[in-house]
């Protein structure tokens, strides 16, 4: 059952606390979109099955060579496989880090009233400060939560204009923590670089070194919900970053598809979750992955997240494979573009393909859905989840999405040159044959051509 209440409260907080029992019919998502969820507090005590890894970020720096080096491999391994993990004595203080997530659950714990003070204004293209998402997928529906958007690093580029002035360490405790989120940030590309077998400050330079790569954060804010079986705080995705930081209240609801399966990502204590980005993708010709991932919401507890996306310049670098990672067994998988053409293309492809390609990844069962996403990683032409946006042809843009729609054309074409009369039929297959009996051979093939092309 869905409800017809309207007007609908603009913020998501607003409308959980009205008391509601059945939410609103914009919140929720289509039947193939919630495979997989169940309870997220017993999802996340469950050690069977696939886990994400845990890398120990303590000896990353070790002057023993021997003790680095199982260090990198572990994050590297971890990159390849999984594009997602669990790092643990990473040098953050666990003081700053509490003093940042008191300071956002503060600013979320004000009245929306005053919140509303540092709205944004997403229909003039003003996405910094208080917001909730607006609907842009095929579907039309809506996102379980509110959020906090804002640019932290470098230092140069930041509004503090639009920043939270209550609590009064919101400014300090944010500005330090993203200080050194980008030292960590150093250190991953670094690893990352030499398990390509590049210098160790390659990969930092390709996405704008110290002074060009951005750090944007995003504090999802996901209110209780009173039927989270039909809702989603974010729907499934990759990100567009390079690579991306996360803190958590200790609320699971972090969600991966692995080998076909959702997998639900336990709460490590003293932990920041890093997910490998897109831009590290398409650098590393697919080596590390980035990988596809959602947010699910209860209705028990409130869930905070404080994510930290490390972006490039969004005009100056043109994302492509390097040329280290390109070699004729190993041919480029994506073609080059700038930040700004790649988030635009994976919009533009999620508008038009996002209901046939989450029906692809959510309709098949277990072991149809491994092959699906196993196939989106290597096949160029398959349209299954986000990961499609990754996965074309050298073609430029334009060219690329004439391709991605002669699939249906072909399919139209063909219908209609079986539904021309026999008069037709019979003319067009004497061309490619000389006497009758051919030609209704040939015409019999040509009517097992849908059946074929329709499974």
């Amino acid at each position: 059952m869905v409800s017809e209440v309207v007007p609908t409260p603009s913020r998501v907080e607003s409308l959980a606390k009205s008391g509601i029992q059945v939410i609103p019919k914009e919140y929720v998502r289509p039947q193939e979109e919630l495979n997989g969820i169940g309870n997220i507090f017993e999802d996340e005590k469950k050690d069977e099955g696939p886990q994400v890894p845990t890398i120990n970020l303590k000896e990353i720096d070790s002057e023993d060579k021997e003790i680095r080096e199982k260090c990198h491999q572990e994050l590297k391994k971890a990159a390849v496989e999984w594009g997602v993990m669990h790092l643990v004595n990473h040098g953050i203080s666990d003081e700053l880090i509490d003093r940042v997530k008191v300071a956002g659950g503060t600013f979320f714990d004000l009245p929306v009233e005053e919140k509303e003070k540092y709205a944004n204004d997403q229909a003039s293209g003003n996405v910094q400060g208080y917001g909730s998402k607006l609907a842009n997928s095929a579907c039309g529906q809506l996102e379980w939560e509110d959020y906090f958007f804002h640019c932290v690093f470098p230092e140069d580029k930041r509004d503090l204009a639009i920043w939270p002035k209550t609590p009064a360490d919101y400014i300090p405790a944010t500005s330090e923590y993203a200080k050194q989120i980008r030292n960590l940030a150093t250190k991953i590309f670094a690893v990352l670089s030499i398990g390509l077998g590049l210098e160790e400050g390659r990969l930092e330079k390709e996405v704008g070194g110290m002074e060009d790569l951005l750090l944007q954060m995003k504090i999802n804010y996901y209110p209780k919900c009173p039927q989270p079986e039909l809702a989603l705080g974010v729907e499934a995705h990759t990100d567009v970053s390079a690579l991306t930081f996360i803190l958590h209240n200790m609320v699971p609801g972090l969600q991966l598809f692995y080998e076909g399966k959702w997998v639900t990502a336990k709460c490590v204590p003293n932990s920041i979750i890093m997910h490998i980005g897109d831009t590290i993708e398409i650098l590393s010709n697919g080596k590390y992955k980035s990988i596809l991932h959602r947010g699910v919401v209860n209705k028990e507890k409130v869930r905070i997240s404080w994510a930290i996306f490390c972006e490039p310049p969004k005009e100056k670098i043109m994302l492509k494979p390097l040329p280290e990672t390109v070699t004729e067994a190993e041919p480029s998988q994506f073609p080059p573009r700038t930040f700004a053409q790649h988030m635009a293309h994976k919009l533009f492809k999620k508008v038009d393909n996002d209901a046939a390609a989450e029906q692809k990844v959510f309709k098949k069962d277990d072991q149809d859905s491994a092959a699906v996403h196993k196939a989106s990683e290597k096949d160029d032409r398959d349209i299954v989840a986000e990961h499609i946006v990754l996965k074309e042809d050298k073609q430029d843009s334009a060219v690329e999405q004439k391709a991605f729609k002669k699939v249906d054309q072909d399919v139209v074409a063909e219908r209609k040159v079986l539904k021309e009369d026999e008069q037709d039929a019979v003319a067009e297959l004497k061309v490619f044959k000389k006497d009758d009996q051919d030609v209704v051979t040939e015409h019999k093939v040509l009517k097992d051509v849908p059946a074929k092309e329709s499974k």
